[in-house]
């Protein structure tokens, strides 16, 4: 059996035939007239000898019987089989074939539609052209089932050796084009903001760093576009969204990824119960467009989107799950009854944060169903309204034990936003590095005044995960960031 080496020596030595031939293995001009899909569709119409047709692909099989060579290939709408002959072709060109094309080769054939014996759709090929030479050879078994580094590392490949995984890509298209429709409908207006930041804010996370040496400038990437989307607020849109790349410097686990795909929109004039009312009509549009239901089959559980939802109180999960009375205990008595229960709290935490650590490990997880928790405690979120001094106007979405959206009413008081964000740089100080940071420049934004407004935050590749019934949100990034090979 050949090695891999001489199977690249050989396909190489083929190439340099066809240019000693004076055939281009890489042609610059492409004919097709339809792809393969309209041709399977339209199989009936084009058959008999009534209809010319000019197909192009990747060969995926190749057959060859004496005087008769069968080959399958397809281009990214379907795949279909082609009948290449001595008495068709002509010796020399039939020869040509076998010759020089091996399979992973992209060809263009023309040719007949008919129907074999066997009632396999097939083109009768009477012409025929390498578009482009393959020079490695297509795995013979794509090991990459089991090997979950070498399937994102060679993607590619798991593209076209799994249907399935395509289909998840294809499903995730749609679904953030589905997003861009609903919000477009309803007056928002799709915006671009700085993703290089003097100073990041938005989210609590712990950032990358890196140089801009034009302005010899330290930045960071941005955690969240929120603070730039909400001084558009002050410029006076009332309804704008992004959806791009956000980075946190933090884990990589079922639900992480350290550049993920975020949409964030935010709703002057709206508050976060507008919001959640919205959100179902959302989710319940988006999907059927998107998958034709809003029932999802995820890791064995039936989760139904549509609405309405649950709302939970965060305090109540807590009381429920966790045996604690939020209200009872203070900063100290609360971490050590994290410590107790096995829980690993940040340092620097405070008391709110150190809460949703506890929600986290112990609540969070129960929750399958979609599910509305709202009102966090008051000081966990530096950005959002508070109701009173104890909750937040906010609220998480969680389905199958995973925050999927986090929303508020946002804090448009710039005195008050100052205060806030002076705590969180106390925080950031003990050692908190979760916390948000300062921005001078947004508080200032904010004494020009910005509308009352709602916030909202969607992880992209969290949901489609979750759609496509993927084990890992890496499962729905086509090239998730991996450690070379050493």
């Amino acid at each position: 059996m050949s090695t891999f080496e001489e199977i690249r020596a050989n396909r190489i030595e083929k190439l340099k035939r066809l240019k000693q031939l004076g055939e281009s293995a890489y042609p610059l001009e492409i004919k097709r007239t339809h792809e393969i899909k309209q041709v399977i569709d339209s199989f009936a119409e084009l058959t008999g000898r009534s209809k010319e047709v000019i197909l192009v692909g990747r060969i995926k099989t190749i057959r060859s019987h004496g005087a008769l060579s069968f080959l399958d290939f397809e281009d990214g709408t379907g795949k279909i089989q082609a009948l290449l002959s001595k008495d068709s072709l002509g010796e020399k060109n039939y020869d040509f074939f076998t010759e020089n094309f091996d399979i992973g080769d992209f060809i263009e054939v023309k040719g007949f539609p008919f129907e074999t014996k066997r009632g396999e759709k097939t083109i009768e090929a009477n012409d025929f052209k390498m578009i482009c030479k393959s020079l490695r050879p297509l795995p013979e078994k794509w090991h990459g089932l089991k090997d979950v580094e070498e399937r994102f590392r060679k993607r590619y490949l798991d593209l076209i050796f799994s249907p399935e995984i395509r289909e998840k890509f294809i499903i995730r298209s749609r679904f953030v084009c589905e997003l861009r429709n609903f919000l477009n409908s309803r007056g928002f207006l799709e915006v671009e903001t700085p993703i290089l930041q003097v100073l990041y804010g938005g989210a609590r996370a712990k950032p990358f760093k890196t140089h801009v040496n034009a302005l010899d400038l330290d930045v960071f990437l941005r955690v969240s576009p929120e603070l730039y989307l909400k001084r558009l607020l002050v410029g006076g849109y009332e309804k704008v969204y992004e959806i791009g790349k956000c980075f946190r410097n933090e884990g990589i686990d079922k639900f992480h990824n350290p550049d993920f795909t975020m949409l964030e929109f935010y709703w002057a004039y709206a508050d976060y119960k507008q919001l959640m009312k919205m959100m179902e009509e959302m989710f319940n549009e988006i999907l059927v467009k998107t998958i034709g239901t809003t029932e999802i089959e995820y890791e064995g559980e039936k989760i139904d989107f549509k609405g309405p939802w649950e709302r939970v109180e965060f305090f109540s999960l807590l009381e429920k799950y966790a045996k604690i009375n939020y209200e009872d205990l203070n900063e100290e008595s609360l971490r050590k009854k994290a410590v107790e229960m096995g829980i690993e709290v940040p340092a620097g935490a405070d008391k709110p944060n150190i809460a949703d650590e506890i929600y986290k490990k112990c609540c969070r997880p129960k929750i399958i169903q979609p599910t509305f928790v709202i009102h966090h405690p008051y000081g966990f979120q530096p950005l959002a309204k508070a109701l009173d001094e104890n909750k937040l106007a906010s609220f998480q979405l969680v389905v199958a034990g995973a925050e999927v959206v986090n929303a508020f009413s946002e804090l448009n008081d710039p005195l008050e936003q100052e205060e806030r964000l002076k705590l969180q740089e106390k925080l950031f100080k003990k050692g908190f590095e979760e916390a948000q940071r300062s921005d001078e420049e947004f508080v200032e934004a904010l004494e020009y005044g910005m509308p009352p407004a709602a916030g909202f935050g969607l992880g992209i590749d969290r949901i489609v995960s979750m759609i496509t019934d993927s084990h890992s949100l890496r499962e729905a990034i086509l090239f998730p960031i991996m450690k070379p090979k050493e």
